[in-house]
């Protein structure tokens, strides 16, 4: 027989700090002795009857109950279930929830942003006093493009320039059109046809001026023809269709696939390699990467596409960007390593009792041995 006793078992609840709302924890304290399990109850304001609404963990004595609504009154009580007895405990003051407008948790993140804030604030004053003096990293693919246009020059072939199957909106777009230019600026100088089919008509309008800027300024505005920028279709693989078509028919001797793609990738890439050209990729879509990196000869990854922006233009706010993002990413790769190995040597410590220091440093040793192996 169950007996309803109320003894030194006791609930608490309140609203769910550093959430969105929506969430009231519980919290169970002296649980009796031999509890099997700790059913609870809510009464909603303006209700007479309790509902069951879940299990307290016997374990961490909490619950959160995310099946509230923010502003909506409650009142809870729990039921400790032992093998002969049921220990009973209530709130007696209503609580509610309600969204919270800073999750503390969250405080480093914020730190974070602002150190990033500050960075990059910093490095778009030095570019803007000296946009020359600012080093960015090496590009290999960028180096290419004068040796794929002159090489393309050399054999007679013209220059195809692909960017990407997204609209202008699209980040890689834009990385693209300013990759494009320069590009245009060296098929100029050489003299070498550029033929850039386009998915959708608005990019070939932006693409269609900025060629045109970039014959003029290379000294070749004679030389631009307008027929080689066009519209070919917003069809997917309609378009892939259509350009691998260009790329059999004309033969280009250096093929540029720089912008946003998608299961059209490799279709393109492979087309290019089976005539021969050679072929400088770039993209901020990762899951295209590997394809691109299988089939041709450079490959600009994710986000080395807006750094080539920033190593093109030199636009003081890009130079800003790409500085301080590398000097946050440093910084967060060297606490990264470092909370490894103070990681390990915690865990070598916990388990070997107190090493000294040369023994820490044997077992790491040996760890890696094992990982190399």
């Amino acid at each position: 027989m169950i007996f309803l006793l109320i003894l030194s078992f006791s609930i608490s609840a309140k609203d769910t700090p550093d959430d969105a709302g929506g969430s009231i924890t519980i919290n169970a304290y002296n649980i009796p002795e031999g509890t099997q399990r700790i059913l609870l109850y809510r009464l909603a304001g303006g209700d007479t009857i309790y509902e069951e609404v879940g299990l307290i963990s016997i374990f961490k004595g909490e619950y959160d109950d995310a099946s509230v609504v923010d502003g909506m009154e409650y009142l809870y009580r729990g039921k400790a279930i032992t093998e002969d007895r049921a220990y009973v405990a209530e709130i007696k003051e209503y609580i509610s929830s309600s969204p919270e407008w800073f999750n503390k948790s969250r405080t480093s993140v914020l730190l974070l942003l602002i150190l990033f804030w500050v960075v990059v604030l910093i490095y778009i004053q030095l570019a803007k006093k000296n946009p020359e003096g600012l080093f960015i990293r090496r590009l290999p693919p960028l180096e290419a493009m004068d040796e794929a246009v002159g090489r393309a020059t050399e054999m007679g072939k013209p220059v195809l320039y692909v960017p990407g199957i997204e609209y202008i909106t699209d980040a890689g777009t834009l990385a693209s059109i300013t990759i494009l230019e320069m590009v245009g600026k060296k098929v100029a100088e050489y003299d070498t046809r550029i033929i850039n089919p386009h998915f959708d008509p608005i990019v070939m309008t932006i693409a269609q001026e900025t060629l045109k800027t970039a014959f003029s300024e290379a000294g070749r505005p004679d030389a631009f023809n307008k027929d080689d920028v066009f519209y070919l279709t917003s069809e997917q693989f309609g378009f892939a269709a259509g350009v691998d078509g260009i790329m059999h028919r004309e033969k280009p001797g250096a093929i540029f696939l720089q912008g946003y793609f998608y299961a059209e990738s490799l279709i393109l890439a492979e087309t290019g390699y089976s005539i021969g050209a050679i072929q400088i990729a770039g993209t901020n879509a990762t899951t295209q990467l590997p394809f691109f990196v299988a089939a041709c000869d450079y490959v600009l990854l994710g986000e080395e596409m807006f750094a080539a922006s920033a190593y093109i233009s030199r636009e003081p706010r890009l130079l800003g960007s790409i500085k301080g993002a590398d000097l946050v990413k440093s910084a967060l790769l060297i606490l990264i390593g470092a909370g490894v190995i103070f990681g390990t040597i915690a865990f070598i410590a916990d388990n070997a009792g107190n090493p000294t220091y040369m023994e820490i440093f044997n077992k790491i040793l040996e760890f890696l041995a094992r990982a190399a192996s």
